[in-house]
């Protein structure tokens, strides 16, 4: 059962423990782990579990395991047994999917379309380009693509890590992003050297280039996408794959972080327009117009 994990909450002012349960709301855990960058930046990454109201439960996106986290998720899930699903939403964070595979292979996985093509030892049940699978655990948990942006084929690979899907779960009012949105309450010396600010949300650096479609339109797709989303999902947390977890606040503070970006998307707007007069999409990219919801007509 859930009360028999021992409760931690995280406390804004310190770093996370690595590789350990945090809860963050009601049904509602999440786990810092280790990315580093050159082998000395740390820029973590996460993942989430959500118990559903049927007592079954969904991993979100997973982190590398270690014995105590094993022991704390087999204590939380009956030893796997409750865990329902696997859920990949970011096309890149690929390192750790099939380890887990390996610890809790009775799960139905779930990943983009990316992870379809890369891990193909992976039994996947379904892809989250299909809206269909996105509302598979509705009203529980809510999931949207962001539009604007390439989700199926990001190119190139090596920089564009801008997209995922986002996970809203109302129950706990948390909202579980992967690179799109970044958050640090107290960033490391580089961070902050490069920019970054201690208790501020940021988008991903990849919006200033390769993130979002190269049209016009597309920083105003984001732009609205993101409204769209503010308006509907009442959140007051947010868990960030990179660099953590902000706790109360976090709707205002990513409305506070869209409002500044004006300047940006009318910017990107103008430099896509005279470089792309015509809205083109490279090749294999796919358009996404869906600002509103998960239309799936």
């Amino acid at each position: 059962m859930a009360s028999a994990v021992s409760p931690r909450t995280p406390n804004a002012a310190q770093n996370l423990d690595k590789n350990e349960l945090y809860s963050i709301g009601p049904r509602f855990w999440n786990v810092r782990g280790s990315f580093k960058i050159l082998k000395v930046l740390d820029i973590e990454t996460q993942m989430s579990i959500i118990q559903l109201r049927n007592g079954r439960f969904l991993v979100i996106d997973t982190v590398e395991m270690t014995d105590r986290l094993r022991q704390e998720i087999d204590q939380l899930t009956n030893n796997g047994e409750k865990i329902e699903a696997v859920i990949a939403t970011h096309p890149f964070h690929t390192l750790s999917i099939p380890a887990f595979y390996q610890l809790y292979p009775k799960a139905a996985y779930y990943g983009t379309p990316r992870h379809l093509r890369r891990l193909t030892d992976i039994p996947w049940k379904g892809d989250l380009d299909d809206c269909n699978i996105r509302k598979k655990w509705e009203p529980d948990v809510e999931m949207r693509i962001p539009a604007g942006a390439e989700f199926v084929n990001p190119q190139p690979e090596s920089s564009n890590h801008f997209v995922s899907v986002f996970v809203y779960h109302p129950a706990s009012k948390t909202l579980h992003v992967d690179d799109t949105i970044m958050y640090a309450e107290k960033p490391g010396l580089l961070l902050k050297v490069i920019g970054y600010k201690g208790g501020a949300m940021a988008f991903h650096p990849s919006i200033k280039n390769a993130g979002l479609h190269p049209t016009a339109e597309a920083p105003y797709l984001f732009r609205d996408w993101m409204r769209n989303m503010l308006k509907d999902w009442h959140f007051d947390n947010i868990c960030c794959a990179h660099l953590g977890v902000k706790i109360g606040g976090a709707h205002a503070d990513v409305a506070t972080l869209l409002n500044a970006a004006e300047p940006l998307f009318e910017k990107l707007s103008r430099k896509n327009q005279k470089k792309n007069p015509n809205g083109e999409l490279p090749p294999g990219n796919h358009p996404n117009m869906n600002l509103n919801d998960d239309e799936c007509g």
